[in-house]
């Protein structure tokens, strides 16, 4: 059967943008590490409109009601925390809003049930993270270099000789088998080079949501005091350090306030 001219160029400009869809979509999908101003669409492709930055986005400046993590960590949220370290905090320069958006990408179970819900959970997040952090001055634990934290218990994370495995990061990752697994799971040295981690925001947040997900997001049912027992309970829980959790609950509250969510019941553990 004969085609016409232009029958040849409408399938010549389909398969064109095709190929270039195809090229493009990979490479704007991966870990969604959208550049600042642009959303994390619930594909995961960056995006400035509504079919990303509208229902299901997932980071950026997202708009829909509610959904989209970037829509509830405003500017004036994050830096609202930093804000009350000091100025000469390592931390400044080096915790950065997008830097978080970046990394909540690759973790879309964080903050994805109801609004609510969502907002509950960010509070809970970055609560421990003051808290582990001094609002956002500190990228490494004070004193960490005179720490060990190696646990031969665990043989299939091998400590390498020389290195300390002190905490990083915003949720402050210690020990050879948390920064062995990280690393498995987020694709870099954990075991030979933790601290990468104290060198890139992206990563550091990385680190920080891939312990939330691990063992933290599952207990927030339980209530705000279940979440600090998953990160240090065996030192705050059961009245070994209120003031310590308790301060961590005060931080919870604050944020809920902020966001206007209720911070619901078992504060303490």
């Amino acid at each position: 059967m004969a085609t016409s001219p232009m029958a040849v160029f409408t399938f010549m400009a389909l398969g064109l943008a095709a190929a270039l869809l195809s090229a493009a979509g990979p490479a704007a999908a991966q870990n969604c590490g959208c550049q600042a101003g642009f959303c994390c669409s619930q594909y995961g492709y960056c995006g400035t409109n509504s079919s990303y930055c509208g229902d299901g986005c997932q980071s950026g400046p997202c708009t829909s009601g509610g959904g989209g993590v970037g829509s509830i960590v405003s500017d004036a949220f994050f830096n609202g925390i930093k804000s009350q370290s000091g100025g000469g905090c390592a931390g400044q320069s080096f915790y950065t809003r997008q830097a978080f958006l970046n990394a909540v990408g690759s973790y879309s179970g964080f903050a994805s049930g109801s609004s609510d819900a969502a907002k509950r959970e960010i509070a809970a997040f970055f609560a421990h993270v003051t808290h582990e952090t001094g609002h956002f001055c500190y990228i490494e634990e004070i004193n960490g270099a005179n720490q060990n934290y190696c646990d031969t218990g665990y043989p299939q994370w091998p400590c390498s000789s020389g290195v300390k495995y002190y905490g990083r990061g915003p949720l402050q990752l210690t020990w050879n088998y948390n920064y062995g697994a990280a690393g498995q799971s987020i694709g870099f040295d954990g075991l030979g080079s933790p601290q990468t981690v104290a060198q890139d925001p992206v990563l550091a947040f990385k680190t920080a949501l891939w312990y939330w997900m691990t063992n933290v997001h599952g207990v927030l049912p339980q209530g705000f005091g279940a979440t600090t027992r998953a990160i240090n309970g065996a030192v705050e829980c059961d009245g070994k350090n209120t003031a310590q959790m308790n301060a961590r609950v005060g931080y919870y509250q604050d944020y809920c306030r902020q966001l206007g969510v209720d911070a619901g019941g078992s504060l303490t553990c």
